[in-house]
């Protein structure tokens, strides 16, 4: 990836003079020392994609350094869950930024693309940050909106379920019909960056105990008596009940009209909120929750903790 120096690791200078070399064990405790902390949870995980190159799953990854204190990173890989881009990340230590170096950085893990089968990139970033500038400047458009939304207790109604042609039931995080569910909900909502989600991999990473899901409800049809299907349903991973808002994935069967989900959301909301906060991400792509949460935060009974926007360069 990198031309060798005379000592044999991989080296290159930048224009700012810093030299460049790969990812190398202990490089992520260094930087932190130049970084400081996360100032979000995004900013938490995508530090955590930092990490040795490898071909399997594919992926690459450079530092750097000043006299051999690293300053920056960056980094591509490819996802198994969304397959057709490849996220890039990179930071920069503040006292280095505006000097090119991310740019560079950037261009250096482009000349790796061709030996990777998927071409295009993806990358998220705060609104209003410097990031989405260096996005929209390097060709980058954007493709998504995120936002992480906190649910005011008792905000909507509480629907009658004694009453209704409803029932909410606690349902274990391993169930098989959850899982079907969630995962059909994650593709139909992935469609502007295409998700190969199955029940596996749904198990593993919104479902396991590993995941952080510590419980799930389903807000199920009573209607017909022989099938009561899930409508909708609500994955915590909190793991004990504070005066924080609970952090909870919240979807619905998604073949149902966007008019029906978004009235089983409302339900479901209003249940699961009724005494306590929540928080939920809300992409644009989720209409019928995004509707909801909308009318609420104009209402000032949600509001908006982070938003993220999603910036993609495609190869066609």
């Amino acid at each position: 990836m990198l031309p060798n120096a005379p000592s044999g690791q991989p080296t290159l200078t930048l224009d700012s003079g810093l030299t460049v070399r790969p990812w190398a064990e202990g490089d992520d405790l260094k930087l932190l020392e130049v970084w400081g902390d996360p100032e979000n949870p995004m900013h938490h995980r995508d530090r955590s994609l930092l990490r040795p190159s490898s071909n399997e799953p594919w992926s690459r990854c450079i530092v750097a350094e000043d006299n051999g204190i690293p300053l920056a990173a960056a980094t591509i890989f490819r996802s198994s869950l969304h397959p057709d881009r490849l996220s890039f990340y990179a930071e920069v230590a503040p006292d280095y930024r505006r000097r090119g170096i991310a740019a560079q950085l950037l261009q250096i893990l482009e000349a790796e693309i061709p030996n990777c089968a998927v071409q295009s990139l993806k990358a998220r970033c705060a609104k209003g940050s410097a990031a989405q500038c260096f996005l929209k400047d390097n060709g980058f458009r954007k493709v998504q909106r995120s936002r992480e939304v906190i649910i005011q207790p008792d905000s909507l109604p509480v629907p009658d379920v004694e009453n209704l042609a409803i029932d909410l039931e606690e349902i274990a995080t391993g169930s098989v019909e959850l899982t079907q569910v969630v995962t059909d909900f994650y593709n139909a909502v992935h469609g502007w960056d295409r998700a190969e989600m199955t029940i596996g991999r749904a198990q593993q990473m919104l479902l396991s105990p590993e995941s952080g899901a510590t419980g799930a409800v389903v807000l199920r049809s009573t209607a017909d008596e022989n099938a009561k299907p899930i409508m909708a349903f609500a994955i915590s991973y909190t793991p004990e009940r504070t005066d924080d808002p609970a952090d909870v994935l919240l979807g619905w069967d998604p073949s149902l009209g966007d008019g029906q989900a978004e009235h089983v959301v409302r339900q479901l909301l209003g249940l699961v909120a009724a005494r306590f906060p929540v928080s939920v991400e809300v992409d644009d792509s989720m209409v019928p929750l995004k509707r909801v949460t909308d009318e609420l935060a104009e209402a000032d009974e949600a509001e908006v903790d982070f938003e993220a926007l999603i910036y993609a360069r495609d190869a066609n």
